[in-house]
């Protein structure tokens, strides 16, 4: 018998992915873990840290179980990119990217409760925006999108026309790297490709 799989994450975008491709899991939120930031750390520390923090905070309540911790953060020249605090912080951090190349990082964090193995691994993809008018960043910013969205947009959604180029997985930006997710459940001896539907 295959062992469950637990998503230890509030992300509705990381929700549909698994569904998408039939996956049968089950989400556990962490509710005893908050994300750290810390300036001082780099944004693939974080992610890692972050990812490893939400598994662990999941993992205690359940055995003989596979936890999915994941963490993805906007960074520009290794600094996070947050979610803007407000409209000036979003028009702040889009002048930043536009013309620009950023990367988004995802950190997959798996933990077998069985056996307390554990593994990470952080994926990296190259963003490169185009130029964008002041007259582009206030119409964006009017249709709402950023409001939650790190680095202020989604490249899933209206903001993606303002992208240029992907250079690694589209998947990570959405907020999984599915390859890589496979890549890894293969090293606690699961196929994904046998348990999807």
């Amino acid at each position: 018998m295959t062992k469950k799989i637990i998503l230890a994450s509030r992300s509705p975008r990381r929700k549909k992915l698994l569904e998408d491709i039939g996956l049968d899991f089950t989400i556990d939120k962490p509710v005893d873990f908050d994300e750290i930031h810390p300036e001082n750390r780099s944004a693939h520390e974080i992610v890692k840290i972050n990812a490893i923090g939400k598994a662990e905070s999941v993992a205690n309540r359940h055995s003989n179980a596979i936890i999915l911790g994941v963490d993805t953060v906007g960074a520009f020249e290794d600094h996070i990119l947050e979610k803007p605090k407000n409209h000036k912080d979003a028009v702040r951090m889009l002048k930043m990217l536009e013309g620009d190349v950023h990367q988004v990082l995802t950190c997959i964090c798996l933990i077998d409760t069985k056996n307390g193995k554990k593994m990470t691994a952080v994926e990296e993809t190259n963003i490169e925006f185009i130029h964008m008018t002041d007259e582009d960043i206030e119409k964006y910013l009017a249709k709402g999108e950023s409001n939650d969205k790190a680095a202020a947009y989604a490249a899933q959604g209206i903001g993606s026309i303002f992208v240029k180029s992907f250079d690694g997985d589209y998947f990570n930006v959405v907020g999984l790297p599915m390859y890589r997710l496979n890549l890894m459940l293969r090293e606690f001896d699961i196929e994904l490709i046998d348990i999807v539907k």
